[in-house]
């Protein structure tokens, strides 16, 4: 991947001299090393925006109940290393804001970590995190003061579950809900206008499914659910 992004970085001449930039739709989160409990996110953002030695990358990981796991501020470092406890069941929320003062910068990346199983050959099994949607980085330059950017992180809880799931925003109104399955159905809709709702799941089939959560400023949080 590192390889890539240098490759895409001399092609396109980037280079420090020339002080070009990539935009933000151009960087997506990248899981480096998985484990059980230990994960290292690399962020191609750091090789992608010059002077390289001014990126700061603020990092943050939660829990599905918005409860912090990591976070730390890294200057001119692409990677991000934490250790966890969270169950293979549950999903981790990531946000990661990039700004370069001289570059004119400040990219935002918020995704979701969950426990991707793939079977090796019959019976056999390994599993590792990924990101749940591969988002791409949304440009905040023009946002007033970067303490003030904060990530629509939605309480999923209990997740998994086998009849009822809370749902609630960190910040805002729930305005509407929406879950599909996997292959993309609409299984259930309703509009809100609530700080929380209990999702009843108990006559659903068990198995994973993609939560949607809109607020009332219309912006949306995705997260995925499992039924039990």
């Amino acid at each position: 991947m590192k390889k890539i992004l240098l490759s895409l970085v001399i092609a396109l001449g980037l280079t420090h001299s020339t002080q070009a930039q990539v935009g933000c739709d151009m960087m997506n989160l990248v899981v480096n090393v998985s484990d059980t409990a230990l994960v290292k996110l690399y962020h191609p953002g750091h090789y992608l925006t010059w002077p390289q030695n001014e990126n700061i990358i603020v990092w943050e990981i939660t829990d599905s109940e918005g409860i912090i796991i990591a976070d730390d501020t890294l200057i001119d470092n692409s990677d991000f290393l934490f250790y966890h406890n969270i169950p293979f069941t549950d999903t981790m929320n990531v946000t990661a804001l990039l700004t370069n003062d001289s570059a004119g910068v400040a990219c935002l990346i918020e995704d979701q970590l969950y426990w991707e199983v793939t079977e090796l050959f019959p019976g056999v099994f390994t599993g590792r995190w990924e990101f749940v949607h591969g988002n791409v980085g949304a440009d905040v330059t023009n946002t007033t003061g970067f303490d003030d950017i904060e990530p629509t992180t939605a309480s999923v809880f209990p997740n998994p579950s086998s009849d009822v799931i809370n749902i609630s925003l960190a910040k805002g109104q729930l305005q509407a809900i929406e879950i599909y399955d996997l292959t993309g159905s609409l299984v259930f809709k309703t509009n809100l206008n609530s700080n929380n709702f209990k999702l009843k799941i108990d006559n659903y089939v068990s198995g994973t499914y993609l939560l949607r959560i809109i607020d009332e400023k219309n912006e949306v949080t995705n997260s995925i659910i499992i039924k039990d």
